[in-house]
Formats: C-alpha cells, structure tokens, sequence
C-alpha cells in the first residue's frame, strides 16, 4: 500500500489560494475516480475538485471556511493501485504548474467562469464499495449533500431534512433524492418539542455576499425613492404579445419592458448609468447601458449582467435575461457574465411586497427594485369619473445620496413612471 499527499492543484486564472467550502468524504471512506471530493471557492469561481483515482482517505487537512494556498496538503490516500502512485509521482515531478485533478463547476452557482484544467492522473477502476447502511441524523443536524443534489431538492421542493441518506456520515445521494422522489421512506420526526440550535458557518459564496453587503452599507449613504406605476396598459400589451407570439418567441415578462423604459430614460440622466470610483474621486457615467440583474440561487443572491441591453429588442431582452438566470442558478454562469453592470434591477416577482429598499450593487449609484403587481381600486376624473380596478405596481429605487441628488433620482423614476404607464412611448423615437 502506498501514501500519495493531494495538494491544492493549480486552478489557473493566476490563483494562489481558495477557501475550503465544503468537503464530500471523510477520513476512512474509499472513493473512486472522478467521485466529488472537496468544494473551494476562490474570487473568481466555486469549484467542484474530484478524486484522481480510486484510494482510500486517511486524512483531511482543511476545514470549511479555511482559506489554503496552492500546493497545499489537502488530502492523503492510501491507494495499492501503481499506476495510481506512478501517474501522481510523475505529475509531481514535472515542471509547474502541476497538471490539476478534474475540477469542474461546483452546482452552487460560482462568483465566475472555473478555470480549472483537465484531469492529470488516472487508474484502473476498482470493485465499487459496497455502500453504506442508512445512517440517521441527530434531530436538528444540517443534512450533507453535494450541490448537485441540493439543487435537485430545491428545484423539486423536497426538505433535505426528511430524506435519509446512505452516503458516508449519512450523506444524502442522488439516488437517495429519487428514492424520495419516488415515494419512498423519509426520516419525517413525530412531532415534538424541538430546542436544538444548528450553528451554520458562514463561508464561500454566502460570506462573500455578506462582506460585499456590509461594506456597501457603510461605505455609500443610501436613501430610496418609492413611486406607484399603473401598468394595466402594459400588461395588457404583454399579455397580447405573448399570446400572439405563443412558443415562437421568448416569454415576456415586465422585466424587458423595464430595460428598455431605462434605456430611453437615462440619456437625460447620464449620472444615474454610472459607476463611482470613490478612491479616485470620479464618476464613470457610461453610453451603453449593462443591466445587472439580480438572481436569487439556491447558495445566494448573485448579478449576471446582460450587455448593452439598450441595443435589444423586448424579445433578444427576454432571452438573455432567461439563459443569464438559468446559468446562475445552475452554477454555471461565465466570470465576465458576473462584472460591469452600470444598474441594477432587483425583483423578487410575487413575493415582492408592497415596497423594498434595495441595496446599490456597488461601484454602481443606483438600483431599481419591481414590487408586485395587484388590482387596485383607482378613481378616475374625467368624463363618468369613479372608481375602476387597476394594475398598480410600485418601484422601489435606491441611490448613491454622495453623488445623486434626491431631486435627480425622483425625477428620474417619474420618467420611468411615465413610460411604463403610457408604453406605446417605448417604442417611439
């Protein structure tokens, strides 16, 4: 039998160090090539590293929320395979940076594009271990489960804590998810009095939305502006352009209808597109507009950026903004998909409230936040006057108060107001 030390391999992108974030196995168990080992998260990018061969571990040498160089021990196997051994040495050897083991995006979704590179060693399969008996949690332990299978739970809206898993330490499997799926057996408790506390730490993409948050709040003195809209004739619009259109085209929702009211609005307001550099003391105010657009994931809150959105149509819009939220959700969104927006749009679609104060996506000096849409009794002068249900939404805008003043930012949001109310103005020259 031979020991081989793993280190944390080169993952490119001029990386010198990553934080652990999770681990997928446990000092004793037997893993087989290409089986998910550990999760780090660098700035740039969550990564999934996975076994190069088939071993033993016998020892684990970071702990989630430990920040590690490269070239630093992670893991040591014990292994008998030679070629195993002879493929490791060989790599150890050879010129840096060593050729990494498969790295690949983890589900969480990732502050960026991996750079990770191809697989470096391999070996024969081994017999696959026999697998492990059902293991039960103590009441109020957090489930272990890879990203993979939380991110099936949560599309299938299954609790991770009533399903019984047979991995190591009670790991849940994907095979474990489909046996609940199915209709199996889960690990539901009677009901009881229930006085465990779970502590939770607080690492990879989660402490780096907290970092982010908390500096933003401090540094920028926020204020927001809240503002009604009446978009019954909007949606009356979308709801005949999606049933025109049908399949042939992307689905409309309110969100392009929205970019494209920016994109006529901010010429007049140059301050708001911008983007403030505080330590040089200068606001970048921007031609094109980029569209960061909020995206709740099943490990945090992250802003793809759709590009030059004042050149696209209300469907080239929609489109883009689909494939960018379904690439951050599913942990696979490019690294430039994830910088340079100059405003944000914030919405949380039926759970919107009746108004938010959303937080600037710094360096940028505003956001705009959708509330939800419900039928309102308006009254309406005029010939007949008297009340009438209407559509109303409310906008909820946050703005840099250093560099924008509050008469700028209201208005601002009345122009947006007065198009969105009136639409056939966002398709008029």
């Amino acid at each position: 039998m031979a020991r081989i030390t793993f280190k944390l391999p080169d993952i490119g992108e001029g990386i010198a160090a990553a934080e652990v974030t999770a681990w997928h196995v446990k000092a004793g168990a037997v893993v087989r090539e290409d089986e998910p080992l550990v999760d780090v998260m660098t700035d740039k990018a969550t990564v999934e590293i996975s076994a190069p061969f088939t071993a033993r571990v016998i020892a684990l040498h970071a702990t989630p929320g430990e920040t590690v160089p490269v070239g630093a021990e992670l893991i040591v196997f014990e292994t008998d395979q030679e070629a195993a051994v002879a493929t490791t040495e060989s790599a150890v050897a050879a010129s840096p940076p060593a050729p990494p083991p498969p790295a690949s995006p983890a589900r969480a979704p990732a502050l960026a594009e991996t750079a990770a590179g191809p697989a470096g060693v391999s070996a024969p399969a081994a017999p696959e271990p026999v697998p492990a008996p059902m293991a039960r949690r103590a009441p109020g332990s957090r489930p272990l489960a890879s990203p993979a299978v939380r991110r099936r739970a949560y599309e299938a809206g299954v609790p991770l804590q009533f399903v019984a898993g047979t991995g190591p330490e009670g790991r849940i499997t994907h095979a474990d998810l489909d046996r609940t799926l199915a209709g199996g057996e889960t690990e539901r408790p009677a009901s009881a009095p229930q006085d465990a506390v779970e502590e939770v730490p607080v690492i990879g993409l989660r402490r780096r939305i907290a970092e982010r948050m908390q500096d933003t709040k401090r540094r920028i003195p926020h204020f927001s502006y809240i503002e009604e809209v009446d978009v019954t004739a909007l949606e009356d619009l979308r709801k005949s352009l999606n049933e025109r259109h049908g399949k042939a085209r992307p689905r409309l929702t309110l969100l392009p209808f929205l970019v494209r009211a920016l994109a006529k609005a901010l010429p007049d307001f140059p301050g708001l597109n911008a983007r403030y550099d505080d330590a040089a003391g200068l606001v970048r105010q921007h031609s094109a507009l980029h569209v960061g657009i909020a995206t709740q994931t099943p490990a945090g809150l992250v802003v793809p950026v759709l590009r030059h959105a004042g050149a696209l149509d209300l469907w080239a819009c929609a489109a883009g903004i689909a494939a960018l939220a379904d690439a951050a959700r599913e942990g696979r969104i490019a690294r430039d998909d994830l910088s340079g927006s100059t405003l944000t749009i914030t919405s949380l679609g039926a759970l919107g409230g009746l108004a938010t104060t959303p937080v600037i996506n710094a360096p940028e000096v505003a956001i705009v936040g959708v509330n939800k849409i419900s039928v309102r009794p308006v009254y309406m002068e005029g010939a007949g006057g008297g009340f009438v249900p209407r559509k109303i939404m409310n906008l909820s805008s946050s703005f840099d108060h250093r560099v924008v003043d509050g008469v700028v930012a209201a208005e601002f949001v009345q122009r947006l107001r007065h198009l969105l109310e009136q639409p056939a103005t966002l398709f008029v020259e």
